[in-house]
């Protein structure tokens, strides 16, 4: 195999098209993952007062905290087992828990159970986040084998539009069933439909998987390619998962990376769920502005795919060909964004919807951006082919982690008063800034890296 003047592999047609068969079908895979993940939010606001703020937030902080624990397991065990086996893993297990979720909530509406549905959904959605946790790390793992050191920003940019294409459908398809079921039956919606369906399409996913997906492009019949990562040289090296574990654990960019990560998830689910929610009360509480914001709430989903998928591809642009595959800049500028977009928050929380959904969607593209370029790209240059999975792990869990915080906070926080809401956001935004200073020249090195 030919490498361009940058360092870049020059692939055949033919092998290009067999890579883009192997990752549409595990990126949509991992893309409606979101969906039977993110269909909590819709369901909560359809639920009304079945479903509080409070017990969203409870039950949606014990499933993003089961999920980043999860990691600590599912990394290691993803970079044994590869990739294949566990994106069929998380895809079935989500399925299972999102059918089960659905079977409670029928079990409640439609047959008069007595349960408590916080802590019935607090366990089984806890499930159901730690079959989610292979998602990452299998896309991650799959894709280490099959894109170099210098095609990781565009691949950077792909995530980060399956990840918007997840929130589209998790957001707009989830509210287009919800108001579906509304119009065919009033009295008496079909409420449970938001994960019944969800469960079936993985179904279909995962089958396709199972015929479509190879871990590796040897297992595709194409020769494997020596992908210039921090695995580099190591094609002989036997798995040890102390030893991975060792280069995860004292490698400084990836850890402050995880750093990174961590204000990232408090940031970005910090304002994509809460968003919808705050839309839902304003319609009530501010009926002249009814349209506009009933507008965000039916569109949110298309508005986050947009932002993210254009968030994700400048930041995998700007990095590969402005930054020589350098990831922390583009962190660095995203998150000067974050900072700005945030403080502009707290000054349009009330004025015009169309004013604050505008901020809340650049909110978006430069944290979805992020999230591409980092969890997506830097786990698979610092971690390599062998790490990929532990590395993605280690730092997807820090971002559920995040998650986890903002969820139990802001829970609180938008119970007692939206104004601050905003305000919670800012110093995570800071600190992110600070953080990318900190690894502002870092790339990967391999024993035998192509340069």
């Amino acid at each position: 195999m030919q490498n361009s003047t940058d360092g870049r592999p020059v692939h055949s047609p033919a092998f290009r098209r067999r890579r883009a068969l192997n990752w549409l079908p595990l990126g949509l895979t991992y893309a409606f993952l979101y969906m039977a993940r993110y269909n909590l939010t819709v369901s909560k606001n359809a639920l009304g007062t079945l479903m509080s703020k409070e017990a969203f937030g409870i039950i949606f902080a014990v499933g993003t905290v089961t999920y980043a624990v999860s990691f600590l397991l599912n990394g290691p065990l993803t970079d044994k087992i590869g990739g294949k086996r566990a994106i069929l893993i998380g895809a079935g297990g989500s399925a299972l828990m999102n059918a089960t979720m659905g079977l409670i909530l029928y079990g409640i509406l439609a047959l008069g159970w007595s349960l408590n549905l916080t802590v019935a959904f607090s366990i089984v959605y806890a499930l159901n986040m730690y079959f989610q946790s292979y998602g990452a790390v299998a896309i991650v793992k799959v894709n280490a084998s099959w894109f170099h050191v210098r095609e990781r920003g565009t691949f950077g940019g792909i995530f980060g539009i399956l990840i918007s294409l997840g929130l589209y459908f998790a957001f707009d398809w989830s509210q287009a069933i919800v108001n579906f079921t509304e119009q065919m039956n009033p009295e008496n919606p079909q409420y449970w439909l938001v994960f019944f369906i969800p469960a079936a399409i993985l179904l279909f996913w995962l089958i396709l998987d199972i015929l479509a997906l190879r871990d590796s492009p040897s297992l595709a019949g194409y020769a494997d390619f020596n992908t210039g990562d921090a695995s580099s040289g190591e094609a002989d090296t036997p798995f040890r998962v102390k030893d991975i574990l060792r280069r995860i654990f004292t490698n400084k960019v990836i850890l402050v990376v995880g750093m990174i990560e961590f204000c990232t998830g408090v940031l970005r689910n910090g304002v994509m769920h809460w968003f919808s929610i705050f839309a839902k009360e304003q319609i009530a509480a501010a009926p002249g502005f009814a349209g506009q914001w009933n507008f965000w709430l039916n569109n949110w989903g298309l508005m986050l795919m947009l932002a993210g998928a254009s968030g994700g591809m400048l930041a995998g642009w700007m990095s590969d060909h402005l930054f020589q595959s350098r990831r922390a800049p583009v962190a660095g500028i995203l998150y000067t964004i974050l900072l700005l977009a945030t403080i502009g928050m707290t000054f349009t929380l009330y004025g015009n919807p169309m004013v604050l959904g505008s901020i809340v969607s650049v909110v978006s593209i430069a944290v979805i951006g992020t999230h591409g370029v980092l969890s997506g790209t830097a786990t698979m240059d610092f971690g390599g082919r062998k790490a990929a999975a532990t590395a993605v792990g280690l730092i997807d869990g820090l971002v559920y982690l995040g998650t986890g915080l903002q969820s139990l906070a802001l829970g609180f926080i938008t119970t007692w008063n939206w104004q601050f809401w905003p305000v919670f956001l800012i110093p995570f935004a800071v600190t992110g800034i600070i953080l990318t200073s900190r690894i502002w020249y870092a790339i990967p090195k391999g024993k035998t890296a192509v340069r």
